[in-house]
Formats: structure tokens, sequence, C-alpha cells
């Protein structure tokens, strides 16, 4: 989510005066200020579902836009352009793609590896977890 260029965005603005802008809460800055609706991957495909309007220029991963799109066919879904890259359309998170089922069975049934930080950095990443669970209620 920290790849979205905002001069493309502002272009597809412009090409697409009647999108509805929105966006993954874990969007850059620069994109969040723009964006008319924020929200967790649910809420954005409630929201465009819900909407009445037909166009929306999506800030997410590319794997959630193809979910999307699926869940709204009747809509347009623009993927925001990442910043480093023409070829690909929409940001694309490389640490999701290393997860795999096999890798997390046996994290639960093994309940490691363990992950130990020092208190105060775990007080603070707690903040912003909680924020996304507060954001898909």
């Amino acid at each position: 989510h920290e790849a979205f260029s905002a001069e493309k965005l502002m272009k597809l603005i412009e090409e697409n005066p009647k999108a509805k802008v929105i966006a993954h809460p874990e969007s850059e800055a620069h994109i969040l200020k723009i964006a008319e609706f924020i929200g967790s991957t649910t809420q954005l495909l409630k929201y465009a579902q819900e909407n009445p309007a037909t166009e929306f220029i999506v800030g997410t991963e590319v794997g959630i836009l193809h979910q999307m799109a699926q869940d709204v066919p009747n809509k347009t879904l623009i993927p925001l352009p990442a910043k480093e890259d023409n070829t690909c359309a929409c940001s694309e998170c490389h640490f999701m793609k290393v997860n795999t089922l096999e890798k997390l069975y046996n994290c639960l049934k093994n309940e490691s590896p363990a992950v130990e930080v020092p208190e105060e950095i775990s007080i603070e990443a707690i903040k912003p977890i909680e924020r996304m669970l507060d954001l898909s209620k």
C-alpha cells in the first residue's frame, strides 16, 4: 500500500471525474488525503456495493481488487497505479505472497516461530492493529 503514486492518481481523477477514490488505510498519507472513503478490505467492498456511483479508483492490493471486481461486476473499478513501475496497475503486497496455508498450519499447530519485541515497541505496534479492527466494525 506504500507504492501508490499521487501524480498518477491525480491523472486518473482528471480522466475519470465521476469516479470515487477509495483506499485501504495502510496507504500513504498523500493518498488518504485525496480518498473520499478509507476503509478495510471489507469496508471498501461494502462501500462499492452500496454507493450509487458506478466508477471507483481503488487503492488496495491487486488480489483484493480482483475479488472486488467479482463482487461488483456492474461497476468499474480502476486500480490505482504504483509509483515506480508502469507495467503494474496496482500495488502488490509482496509480504503477503510469502504466506502459504502450510506455513499458517504449522504456525498454529506448533505456535512458532515466536516473534519477540521490546515492550515499548509492542505498545506502539498494537495501535494500528486496534485502529484497523475499529474501522472494520
